[in-house]
Parts: C-alpha cells; sequence; structure tokens
C-alpha cells in the first residue's frame, strides 16, 4: 500500500502493538483501489481522519496494510491495469480459508468513522469491501459483485440513488441486493428507496444488533436466491448449463459483440452415433457417457468468460467471446482429441470408441442479426463434419446472416 506523507515521503514506521494508526501522518493519501486473488479493501480520497486503533499487521510498501477484521487498503500499484511486474501488481497476503468462502458486503459511505464501525460490526461473519465514494463504489461492485450493498444516499460527487441506478443498469451488479443507510429519517425519504427497488433501508446513527440482524436476513436470502438461480440454470444430467442459460447468455454477448465490434465463436458439438451407443448399452450408461463428455468439456474450456452448455440430447454447445476462427478452431480440435482419448467403448462406431463431430463459426456482428442465424450457421458446419466422415470438424467465418469476417 503506498501512503503518501504531508512531508511527500512514502511508507509508514513499523507499528508496535502500542502504535495506534493516529500516531501516523493524518493526511493518507491512498489512491484508487488494488484488487488482491481473495480480498480487497477501498480507501478511494483523501483521507484525514484520526484513527484510534492499532495495526495488526505491517505489509511493507508495495503490498497492503491489514486493519483489524478482513481489511486490505491498497492502491494502483498493486492494481490489475498497470504495467507493474507481476509480483507488485498481486501480492502474497495470507488468507484464512473461511474468508475464500464467506459472504461479501460492499459498504459504500464518505464518513470514514462509518465505514470503520459497520465493518467492525459485520468483519467477523463477512469480507467487508469499503468504498468512499459512487464511483469507486461502481467499481469495486463490478469486479467483486458483492453478495450485498450497503449504500449511503448521501455521498459526494453522485448521490446514492444515482450510484443504485447504475448498478441496476449494469447486468454484472443488477442482482445485487442494496440497503440504502441515510441520516434522512423522513419516511419521504425511506420510501423513496424502497420504491426504487432497495430491500432495506436502516437510518443513522446505525444500531450495531439492528445492522446484524437486517444485514443476516438479506445474505441468507441472497444465498438461497442463488442456488435456486443455479439449479435453473444448470443442466441436471450432465452439470453444465442448461439450454435456457446458454440461450440468454448468447443474446446478451451477440449484444454486447455488436458494441465492441469484436469477434465472436460458437463450436457445436454432436456425439457420433449417439443413438447406436444407447441401443448397445442402456440409457444408464448413455447418461454416464454424456457426464464423461460434459468432464471433458469443462476441463478443456478453461476461460472463465466461455461458456459450456447442453444443448439438447447428445449436442453441446461452446460460446467464446472475443475469440476469432482460429482461436475457436485450435480450441474446437482440442475438444475433439480430448473426446477420442477418453476411449470410451462403442461397439457401434466402426472406429470401436466414443467421438464426436464439430461445427465451429466465427465473425463480427453487424446489425440486424439474429443469435438463430449464428447457432444455425455452427450447426450447418456440423453437418458438414458428419457428412465429411465424422470424428473432425468444420469451420468458417461467417460473412452473411448479420455476420462478418
Amino acid at each position: 500500500m503506498r501512503i503518501s506523507r504531508s512531508d511527500g515521503t512514502q511508507g509508514i514506521p513499523h507499528p508496535t502493538a502500542s502504535s495506534p494508526i493516529s500516531k501516523l501522518p493524518v493526511n493518507l493519501a491512498i489512491s484508487r483501489f488494488g484488487i488482491d486473488d481473495d480480498i480487497t479493501m477501498l480507501a478511494d480520497p483523501l483521507f484525514d481522519v484520526p484513527h484510534s486503533r492499532p495495526l495488526t499487521e505491517f505489509v511493507p510498501f508495495g503490498a497492503g496494510v491489514r486493519l483489524p477484521g478482513s481489511m486490505i487498503l491498497a492502491d494502483e500499484s498493486i492494481g490489475t491495469n498497470t504495467a507493474a511486474p507481476p509480483s507488485s501488481r498481486r501480492p502474497h497476503i495470507e488468507v484464512h480459508p473461511l474468508l475464500r468462502i464467506r459472504p461479501s458486503i460492499l459498504v459504500v459511505d464518505d464518513e470514514v468513522l462509518y465505514l470503520e464501525l459497520i465493518a467492525d460490526i459485520l468483519g467477523d461473519e463477512y469480507e467487508v469491501l469499503l468504498a468512499a465514494n459512487g464511483m469507486a463504489a461502481l467499481e469495486i461492485a463490478s469486479i467483486k459483485v458483492p453478495h450485498l450493498i450497503l449504500l449511503d444516499v448521501m455521498l459526494p460527487g453522485i448521490d446514492g440513488y444515482e450510484i443504485y441506478r447504475r448498478l441496476k443498469a449494469d447486468r454484472r451488479t443488477s442482482g445485487i441486493p442494496v440497503i440504502f443507510i441515510s441520516g434522512l429519517g423522513e419516511v419521504a425519504d425511506e420510501t423513496k428507496g424502497l420504491t426504487m427497488g432497495a430491500v432495506d433501508y436502516i437510518t443513522k446513527p446505525i444500531n450495531c444488533e439492528l445492522v446484524r440482524a437486517r444485514v443476516k436476513t438479506q445474505i441468507a436470502l441472497k444465498l438461497a436466491l442463488e442456488k435456486l438461480t443455479q439449479m435453473a440454470e444448470t443442466d441436471g444430467l450432465t452439470g453444465v448449463a442448461n439450454r435456457s442459460h446458454f440461450d440468454k447468455t448468447l443474446a446478451y454477448e451477440c449484444a454486447r459483440h455488436l458494441r465492441s465490434g469484436s469477434e465472436l465463436s460458437l463450436i457445436l458439438l454432436d456425439i457420433d452415433h449417439f443413438k447406436a451407443f444407447n441401443d448397445t448399452y442402456g440409457h444408464v450408461r448413455g447418461d454416464e457417457c454424456l457426464r464423461e463428455i460434459a468432464r471433458a468439456l469443462a476441463r478443456t474450456v478453461s476461460r472463465a468468460t466461455d461458456l459450456v452448455a447442453r444443448y439438447g440430447g447428445e449436442e453441446f454447445v461452446v460460446l467464446l467471446p472475443e475469440t476469432d476462427l482460429h482461436g475457436a478452431a485450435v480450441l474446437a480440435e482440442k475438444i475433439r482429441k480430448c473426446i477420442r482419448d477418453l476411449e470410451l467403448p462403442h461397439r457401434g462406431s466402426r472406429r470401436g470408441y466414443v467421438t464426436a463431430s464439430l461445427g465451429v463459426v466465427s465473425g463480427r456482428l453487424l446489425a440486424g442479426y439474429s443469435s438463430f442465424e449464428m447457432v444455425h450457421a455452427a450447426d450447418l458446419e456440423l453437418y458438414a463434419a458428419k457428412a465429411g466422415g465424422r470424428n473432425r470438424m468444420s469451420f468458417r467465418a461467417i460473412d452473411r446472416f448479420g455476420l462478418t469476417n
């Protein structure tokens, strides 16, 4: 963490157990926030606040400073958009394993005392992320996607209501529940927040037990909703995404790539002679075959932005955002070989084991397209692969149906 003293020097002395933060220079210029693999903390603009609690751990310049609770203050020297070496961008910070699975809460308030108070209230049960202004809150919410946001209404620059609107307009953050926190105690203010869609409204000065209880309720509801959503979007047999989730993701990615002009690729895969497999070995073995194929796909398609889904029956689909035809074809061949190398016995195939045929398409989207056309184009390539003898792929860049290479 880079801490600039008022005299322009950097760094802080190693604190002892009795050395309170208040003994440090109070002008802590902590710019932006950094992203660590496990924990993120934010203290954005210039703070001029006397702190009274001691540091529990000191990490030298370039890493971070740990405060009581699950808090890390960091700046762009360890951010993701700098040209610094990896060692300075992502310092090693030991984190208790439970912190990796605890629900995360983003607290947004321009009063540092309230940030510290709420972090103390919730830090034992949750990963607490702090933001001191609206723009920082939007950035950290889009990256970390916390389970819940506690949002102050009265903020410098853009107020809490506008931040809420922007959160709900962003697909990445639209599903995050928000509790407004405000010193405005009028019924009209609370009504406005709840009418906008906030799940709760807490007035200042806050009551610690009330905050814990309301946060606990909303976190439980959020986790239950996430579980239901996961079940609704997952294929029950194979564990990969289902057709409904694929259709929604394809529509979203098509719209996004239309705006960005990037190439979007699609792989459609069909298990060769799968009906003969079921007829020979039975449907129980057929189901296990599908699960094996799904696991092979999950191992091979490694980018977090890519999507593997069961399209229907023995067909699978792989959606590859921002991927050109060459990259998609290389991955498709890797998938084909991975399935072949499973060597699942198949007496109904002339090769003696399970194989797959793949159709690959890629292109840049033009206005007026239909996502259905992209699937149809991949389907045509899949048929070409089958006609060519199966256990192969067929690929091309699309120059019609609203797409172009």
